[in-house]
């Protein structure tokens, strides 16, 4: 399977992505330079989100921080050090290094994890009163170790002390080792995932892995200390315009003359039963330009076809209502079928892969000398077995939460299911903003019927929201565009892990003390109204509802699933055997979540835009454009970043320059 970045199946790669210098990467100054960076977004990221209120800067794959970051060091610092002394400049090898850390940093202290477990753990002691019953339907089910329930405690990390007091500390050592118990075997497990399919995924089927593109430019050297990709003037246009109309934003919020430009609008549709929005997204319109025209196109017409069904059923007074959650599709129609086309993408994926697999098999069971894994960050035999212990250690420590032994296999396979199919979505089709169309929680309950869970069980399945609930950013993805990284890396990659999980370190080190201390200081219902109230609650509403009405498995569930499943394995199929088919199946996955209702627009833009250079400029009109799109993400990233430091000094909040 070709997912080339040109016009059409079965071309050659037309990335145009650079040759970077292969050398030397893991060095102690790149260790120590990752290290500082995963430190400085571990610090900043949460400071930034809930103090300044600006932009934010890693709730996606697209990483901001990271960019906005990586272009400071390869702009100026590493020029600068490379004037004084060659040898002073870290190579690109290393440059990848620093970066990888930084992607990994990235997916943890906000939405990744920190900022999900601290008030979501707390919500049901907060938040119960004698309307949701959560004090008798929840609080009794929460195992005092895995959070807080002294009102002295709880109280204030919403509200903030009320007159001055000291942190309380001891409260919450317990509950959090208890979750880094659980998710640091999970990145580990996500990490052995993604060791195992690299090789199928970036040597075999030749993803795009649009989001390595731009920093694998900016590593790229000549031997002068201002990097090519800096020397291209048609970068620099690309990277005006985002940053004009940013910082237009930035100047409105601080002299109201200024004009402030509107990125976005909506028009209804169907006797207003529906709006179509229309949002410019400049870094979107940047990635979208590295994949195929096909996967673009597939995108914003399933986004459309979506959204005119929804549309339809409103005016013909059709509708199917079951509490899904809150998280993926905007209607539970939508989510069931996209859920069951996931499971179909991540299965089907997985039966084109046999060779592979059957080199993986044979080099974990029987040692085959043949298959070589000395190019992988961990051994195929260790990344197995690694995989297999870690998600037997996460059924434990779900069942110990409360979750039935039978059912634990069952989510267990959902999140991972979610997981890889996402992680494959953003290394093939370029959605740096992207999430599933269900969770693995609502599948659950969903399928097997809130009775088979009983009250205990939904509880746990509550505490999951953690972990695999609003997954716009996780781990699993971050190592896989890491690892494709890793290729400018010789002759062994392995010390990467240690640099992965030093950035996992890090960042959970520092951004959970800082989260805490900032909500008990500011107050959580201060800082950021969806982690600490809307995303907080959200589970527990969900929860509290199945326990008041434990419905059975849902029938018309199941036959959407199904027909989803359907749909997906068709459209799998006529891609594999015509040339000719225009859909990729991707876009029917993913193209009726809420968030491809906001980019949709952006998508059909840079198909149009791109399909006229391709068809008027060929090749070579589409590398000589590539690296104005390039700069459409720089451009928007550095002015986030820009104006989150300009509004730091000056203590501006609310600065809002770009949210997708």
């Amino acid at each position: 399977m070709s997912t080339s970045d040109g016009s059409g199946k079965g071309q050659p790669s037309l990335s145009g992505a650079p040759d970077v210098e292969v050398g030397r990467a893991f060095t102690f100054r790149a260790f120590f330079t990752g290290a500082v960076c995963a430190l400085i977004i571990a610090l900043g990221v949460p400071y930034s989100t809930y103090f300044i209120r600006g932009s934010y800067m890693d709730l996606d794959f697209s990483t901001p921080a990271a960019v906005f970051l990586f272009f400071i060091l390869t702009f100026g610092v590493n020029p600068a050090l490379a004037r004084s002394a060659r040898r002073r400049a870290l190579t690109p090898p290393e440059l990848m290094v620093v970066y990888v850390m930084m992607v990994v940093a990235c997916s943890l202290p906000t939405m990744g994890f920190t900022a999900q477990v601290l008030p979501t753990a707390a919500a049901p002691f907060y938040f119960a009163n004698a309307g949701n019953r959560w004090a008798e339907l929840i609080q009794p089910h929460i195992p005092t170790w895995l959070a807080p329930r002294d009102p002295a405690v709880v109280a204030p990390f919403f509200e903030g002390f009320r007159r001055a007091g000291s942190v309380p500390w001891a409260a919450w050592v317990v509950p959090v080792f208890s979750w880094l118990a659980f998710v640091l075997p999970f990145y580990f497990v996500s990490t052995c995932a993604m060791v195992l399919l690299r090789r199928q995924w970036a040597n075999r089927e030749r993803l795009a892995y649009p989001l390595t593109h731009l920093p694998l430019e900016l590593m790229a050297d000549d031997g002068r200390p201002v990097k090519p990709i800096y020397r291209n003037p048609i970068l620099w246009l690309g990277f005006a315009i985002p940053f004009i109309f940013g910082s237009l934003r930035g100047l409105h919020q601080y002299f109201p003359t200024f004009p402030l430009p509107v990125l976005d609008t909506s028009v209804p549709m169907f006797r207003n039963t529906g709006r179509l929005i229309l949002r410019t997204s400049f870094p979107m319109i940047g990635f979208f330009y590295l994949v195929n025209l096909e996967t673009t196109f597939s995108l914003w017409f399933f986004n459309i076809l979506a959204s005119c069904v929804r549309a339809a059923m409103a005016v013909l007074g059709v509708e199917y209502k079951e509490n899904l959650d809150i998280y993926g599709a905007s209607s539970p129609m939508m989510a069931h079928l996209g859920v069951g086309a996931m499971f179909v993408l991540v299965f089907s994926g997985l039966y084109y892969a046999r060779p592979h697999l059957r080199d993986v098999w044979d080099r974990v069971v029987r040692r085959d000398s043949k298959v070589d894994d000395s190019d992988e960050v961990l051994s195929y035999r260790t990344a197995f077995w690694g995989m297999c212990l870690g998600l037997v250690w996460m059924g434990v420590c779900l069942w110990l939460v409360g979750m039935p032994a039978l059912v634990v296999p069952v989510l267990l396979v959902a999140a991972f299911v979610l997981f890889v199919g996402l992680t494959r979505v953003v290394v093939e089709s370029g959605l740096a903003e992207a999430v599933a169309a269900g969770s693995a929680m609502g599948f659950t309950v969903s399928s097997l019927g809130a009775g088979a869970l009983g009250p205990k069980g939904l509880v746990a399945i509550g505490l999951c929201y953690v972990w695999a609930g609003d997954i716009r950013t996780f781990v699993m993805a971050s190592v896989g565009n890491s690892l494709r990284m890793a290729d400018i890396a010789r002759p062994s990659r392995r010390p990467l892990l240690g640099a992965i999980f030093l950035a996992i370190g890090i960042t959970l080190a520092a951004s959970i003390p800082l989260t805490i201390y900032l909500a008990y200081h500011y107050g959580g219902l201060n800082l950021n109204s969806w982690f600490f109230q809307g995303g907080a609650r959200g589970p527990w509403d969900f929860t509290a509802g199945k326990i008041n009405n434990p419905a059975g498995p849902a029938g018309i569930g199941w036959a959407l699933k199904g027909l989803g499943a359907l749909v997906m394995l068709f459209l799998t199929v006529m891609r594999q055997r015509y040339l000719w088919w225009p859909f990729h199946p991707i876009g029917f996955a993913v193209g009726a979540t809420w968030i491809m209702d906001q980019i949709w627009f952006s998508a059909f833009v840079c198909w149009l835009i791109k399909l006229c250079i391709v068809r008027y400029g060929g090749l070579r009109g589409f590398r000589r454009a590539r690296p104005a799109f390039l700069g459409l993400i720089l451009g928007q990233f550095t002015c986030n970043g820009t104006w989150l430091v300009i509004d730091a000094m000056t203590g501006m909040k609310g600065n809002m320059i770009f949210w997708i």
